[in-house]
């Protein structure tokens, strides 16, 4: 194989080399205040730049990423790099002034004329601001500000979600190495289907996966000295404990000895070779810790059938991370660098607005027009009892999830889950669910989800076939819950 880095064609017009240097760092690098030199570290970038590595991964909250790597932009480097950034704007609501916003910062601090890809990052999906932001975002798009849109740490259900609601994202963003699995079935089957790569994160586990920890003690998790070793200690407790990651560690140990390169090398290879992974995103520590010849060494080998079926069978006795693809960030048990992020959860605002009657009663109300049209509440709650009106895909004036009746089932469910948020509930306090179908073809699919989001609760269930108030609308469902139950 060449030592060259190799490219991937993200977009039709976009390509970006496989190994990306990620900035996250930069605010591990920050955290005790004091700013890096934006000169100093944007020199610290040519190296990579004349290696072949000309693809960088920010965000808006990596410290000062983004000027960083604008500095290094507007010294004459426009057409050499390909800059990568974030949006994770706050929970709650927005407006198309502040997405707006947003895009004109990155832009300003990326001295950049048009983003090369904006990645977009939802906290709540029971809270269908995401989806605004991404429609105004998409917006953007078409004005020209942003070339391409893709997504980070998104689920399977939610990136079918965007994709079926007609919001052009070529790529997802999230972790992906040896010990997390998540992306390699449901995930990477659906990017394959439409088109969408994986950029791939956390892939030497922060350095975890790396000769010095072989045979190494175990140590406590605030013992480490950066937060990604803190977040993927945390991935490998999770998985199976410290014993399984030195055994996982030894056959990697093995395979790279047999192929002459470090550990590192395959653990990243693994992953590259994946059939949905356009890129892994390596960080960096600018100006202190590079490994730029060490990451050249991943185009010179290829994996083996013997080294993938070590690998494969040591991967078997390594468990899986719980939930899907970007959980760790929005429900327990929280595998992010910090730890326990409930607190962050809790202080979310509640999805939609509550009103409170002289009966006391409780009502929700989500803005579609057939609610004033109507005259009923989304939600109500009187006591410890909550009602859910019939609830379609309805979202302004769209129907989300286009004609795929899984992607349409996700959010009226999450539909359902933010009205009982905002009640005081949840969807473990759902004892009833009632399903409308418009083409019992469907049943299978919309069954399936309400198998996946609900199964742990199994509440009452009846789905029929119904004739629905419009022809967008492929299911229909309503919820009773008793909170506390």
């Amino acid at each position: 194989m060449s030592d060259m880095v190799e490219r991937v064609q993200l977009a039709p017009d976009f390509t970006i080399s496989r190994v990306l240097i990620g900035l996250w760092q930069i605010a591990d690098m920050e955290r005790d205040g004091t700013r890096l030199d934006p000169v100093v570290s944007a020199t610290a970038m040519e190296r990579y730049v004349e290696a072949g590595f000309t693809s960088f991964d920010m965000a808006d909250h990596y410290g000062s990423s983004e000027v960083i790597a604008g500095r290094f932009r507007e010294s004459n480097h426009s057409d050499s790099v390909e800059l990568l950034t974030k949006w994770v704007p706050e929970p709650g609501r927005h407006t198309r002034e502040n997405v707006r916003a947003a895009v004109q910062l990155a832009l300003e601090r990326t001295c950049s004329e048009v983003i090369d890809l904006l990645q977009f990052h939802a906290w709540n999906y029971a809270d269908p601001d995401w989806l605004d932001c991404l429609f105004w975002l998409q917006e953007l798009k078409d004005e020209g500000l942003i070339c391409h849109l893709g997504l980070t740490n998104f689920d399977t259900a939610h990136l079918g979600m965007v994709v079926h609601s007609g919001i052009e994202v070529v790529s997802n963003q999230v972790c992906y190495s040896l010990i997390d699995q998540r992306a390699r079935a449901g995930m990477s089957d659906l990017c394959l289907e439409h088109d969408i790569k994986l950029l791939a994160f956390g892939t030497v586990a922060g350095g975890l996966l790396t000769e010095p920890w072989l045979g190494a003690v175990e140590p406590d998790v605030d013992s480490l000295d950066t937060w990604s070793r803190m977040k993927y200690k945390r991935f490998i407790d999770a998985g199976g404990g410290w014993t399984t990651f030195q055994s996982l560690l030894e056959v990697v140990q093995g395979v790279a000895k047999r192929h002459g390169v470090s550990m590192a090398n395959v653990a990243c290879r693994y992953i590259l070779e994946k059939p949905a992974v356009a890129g892994i995103i390596i960080g960096t520590r600018l100006g202190r810790s590079e490994h730029t010849q060490n990451n050249l060494n991943l185009f010179r080998f290829s994996l083996d059938e013997v080294s993938h079926a070590e690998i494969e069978a040591a991967l078997k006795e390594f468990g899986l991370p719980p939930g899907d693809c970007g959980d760790e960030y929005r429900k327990p048990p929280f595998l992010t660098a910090v730890g326990d992020l409930s607190h962050h959860v809790d202080s979310f605002p509640l999805p939609y607005d509550v009103r409170v009657g002289d009966d006391g009663r409780s009502r929700v109300l989500t803005g579609t027009m057939w609610e004033d049209f109507a005259g009923y509440s989304r939600a109500l709650r009187h006591g410890e009892r909550i009602w859910v009106s019939g609830t379609t895909a309805t979202h302004g004036n769209c129907a989300i999830g286009g004609g795929d009746a899984a992607a349409q089932t996700h959010f009226v469910i999450d539909k359902i889950e933010g009205a009982l948020m905002s009640l005081g509930s949840r969807l473990e306090d759902v004892v009833r669910t009632r399903v409308y179908v418009r083409d019992i073809e469907d049943w299978e699919a919309v069954a399936r989800v309400h198998g996946e989001r609900f199964g742990g609760i199994q509440p009452a269930n009846t789905l029929v076939q119904a004739k629905l108030v419009a022809d967008g609308y492929l299911v229909e469902m309503e919820a009773d819950a008793v909170v506390g139950v």
